[in-house]
């Protein structure tokens, strides 16, 4: 039997995917984690390898995505607030980075920050 793969998050570092991959477990979903041990090796990589992902079989995608959508931390405001989508209105947006060039691939720390919705997909001008 072949298994097919959903990648449903990256994570810049290993300690950050542990929160959601134990929810995910605790309702019976297998969860499996790519490039963890790199990076638990070395953490400075994260950005070139895209963090770890978290992956679960295709056949549990649907329920897996509504529960991280219930957990999953969205983008704050410098106030605490939480970004409001400029595009439709809606409070679900997270940090986006393109990285579409190999300067940004490999020094991404100088990319200026986007927000990216995550009900419209509408993307911010760099901040």
């Amino acid at each position: 039997m072949e298994y097919q793969f959903y990648t449903l998050a990256a994570f810049e570092y290993f300690a950050d995917v542990q929160a959601v991959k134990g929810r995910l477990e605790s309702e019976g979903i297998p969860v499996f984690l790519r490039d963890g041990n790199i990076l638990n090796s070395d953490p400075m990589i994260s950005h070139a390898i895209g963090g770890v992902k978290l992956q679960v079989y295709s056949s549990d995608r649907e329920r897996a995505q509504e529960i991280y959508d219930e957990i999953r931390a969205y983008a704050m405001d410098d106030h605490g607030n939480l970004r409001t989508c400029p595009n439709c209105k809606a409070q679900k947006m997270e940090i986006y980075y393109r990285r579409n060039n190999v300067f940004y691939k490999l020094f991404p720390f100088f990319e200026k920050k986007k927000y990216k919705c995550l009900k419209c997909e509408f993307i911010t001008k760099p901040q």
